[in-house]
């Protein structure tokens, strides 16, 4: 017998004025799965979660989460699910044991009732609980609003950007511990700008636009990067960009750090004989120490790759 999935998405769609910020979003979250949502700012992430988090009314289709559908029994789903907007919204003055108390009350239930579900996060803030929240470094923030979303021990939890403007060592601290929730049965919603954070996922979809462009494990998305790539690196990067994008082959060429991701629109030429042509090219248009090396996509060479397609459509 097949499991009820944590989330049920169909066709939503979500209107402020003539923009759809959700344009027939339909997704699956199963059972103790940590899914990623992963997309830009503007693309529709904070809007999806507030409908699954029955803080917005989709316009057109359904959601159900927990199987409690999101318009219907919002006062079953709210007391179940844990929320962290995309902003810190606890109280600046109140400290960190202030907080978790007060969010504990809410939902009926103590900080010691929950002692077990925050141990792993609570071990790093006990001591600073009497410190005031908004004097918190953006990590310890973040693991203060994650307890504050665990506290009466929800069923799912759902969050919206946790890691932005938060430092890398922290990022990483943060996503260690929802790996270890997800361990432990928890279904995990989340959503991020950041591409690295994709491949921390069990599944993602990429979002642009109010559209999901593709869902999959981040590994079978790269493996589906339909076109030869390479890497190529230079001096003059800039004007290395420029020719390339010149190229009578190139479907595509993006800055990435201090490379650039070239992609060939051809599908039956080897890659080796690709590089041999694009080293000739560059050499002919004076870039004479580039380096061209092929390589295999990451996500954010496929969300790039879909993105163009889309608009392309």
């Amino acid at each position: 017998m097949s499991l009820e999935p944590a989330v049920d998405a169909q066709g939503l769609v979500r209107r402020f004025g003539d923009d759809a910020a959700l344009d027939n979003v339909s997704l699956q979250v199963q059972p103790g799965e940590l899914y990623g949502v992963i997309g830009p700012d503007g693309s529709g992430k904070t809007t999806l979660f507030r409908v699954l988090v029955t803080l917005l009314l989709p316009d057109e289709g359904s959601a159900r989460v927990l199987g409690r559908d999101v318009v219907n029994d919002l006062w079953d789903l709210r007391a179940r699910v844990g929320y962290m907007p995309g902003r810190f919204s606890l109280y600046p003055d109140l400290s960190v044991a202030e907080n978790l108390g007060f969010f504990a009350s809410l939902f009926n239930t103590t900080v010691a009732a929950a002692r077990e579900t925050i141990a792993p996060i609570w071990v790093q803030l006990e001591q600073f609980s009497a410190r005031r929240a908004g004097a918190l470094s953006g990590g310890m923030k973040q693991k203060l609003a994650l307890c504050c979303a665990l506290v009466h021990r929800p069923e799912i939890l759902i969050l919206d950007e946790p890691t932005t403007g938060v430092d890398a060592v922290s990022r990483r601290e943060f996503w260690g511990l929802l790996r270890r929730l997800r361990d432990e049965g928890l279904p995990i919603v989340v959503s991020t700008p950041y591409m690295d954070e994709a491949g921390l996922c069990d599944r993602v979809s990429l979002m642009q636009d109010g559209k999901l462009l593709v869902t999959d494990r981040p590994a079978e998305i790269e493996r589906r990067y339909p076109l030869p790539l390479f890497a190529v690196r230079g001096d003059n990067v800039l004007g290395l960009l420029g020719a390339l994008r010149r190229f009578p082959h190139a479907a595509s060429v993006w800055p990435f750090g201090e490379s650039l991701h070239y992609t060939d629109a051809r599908t039956d030429s080897e890659p080796g004989m690709i590089a041999r042509e694009l080293s000739q090219y560059v050499e002919s248009a004076g870039f004479r120490e580039a380096s061209i090396q092929p390589i295999a996509a990451g996500i954010e060479d496929a969300f790039m790759w879909y993105m163009s397609q889309g608009q392309a459509a």
